[in-house]
């Protein structure tokens, strides 16, 4: 009996490693890849940068040095300053701002006039958002006025300094 069984054992380990190397079934499963080729993505370009301004009198003369230019009753300045603005992408665009100027800054209020930053492209005002890269062009003006009378202001200064241009990414649609 025991022959019988460990012959029966045996016999039953034969044909299922049979079925198994022989094709009675198979371990094998199928697979495949692909590679994608999905390019690079470039990144765009947003900048500006001023170009050197220029101040000039109400004739239009260019002033070389405002800081040794004495104001005088009846005086207009105009400061005119390019900006170069880059905007470089597929939907890129942006807002260009100027901010700082402040109506007296050291004159009595009622003696200067000044002009906030006047922002053109081509002679006619910015329209926001800017959609490519342009040159801006910046125009503050400050006046003494010829009203101001006896030793009003007399040796005040109006600081230009805190002028500053902004260029702002709008979000793409």
């Amino acid at each position: 009996m025991k022959n019988s069984a460990l012959i029966k054992g045996t016999a039953a380990i034969a044909v299922g490693a049979a079925l198994l190397l022989g094709g009675g079934g198979t371990l094998a499963s199928w697979n495949a890849s692909a590679t994608g080729t999905p390019g690079t993505v470039l990144a765009g370009d947003l900048n500006v940068t001023a170009a050197t301004g220029v101040w000039k009198d109400r004739n239009n003369v260019p002033i070389t040095n405002i800081a040794n230019y004495k104001v005088v009753p009846g005086d207009k300045l105009t400061y005119t300053q390019d900006l170069d603005v880059t905007l470089t992408g597929d939907k890129m665009a942006a807002t260009v701002a100027a901010v700082g100027a402040t109506p007296a800054n050291g004159f009595t209020a009622a003696n200067v006039i000044v002009t906030a930053p006047a922002l053109t492209v081509d002679g006619a005002a910015v329209s926001n958002p800017l959609t490519a890269s342009t040159t801006v062009t910046a125009t503050i003006t400050f006046e003494f006025k010829s009203s101001t009378t006896g030793r009003s202001d007399v040796t005040k200064t109006y600081n230009f300094n805190n002028v500053s241009f902004t260029l702002d990414q709008v979000a793409p649609a």
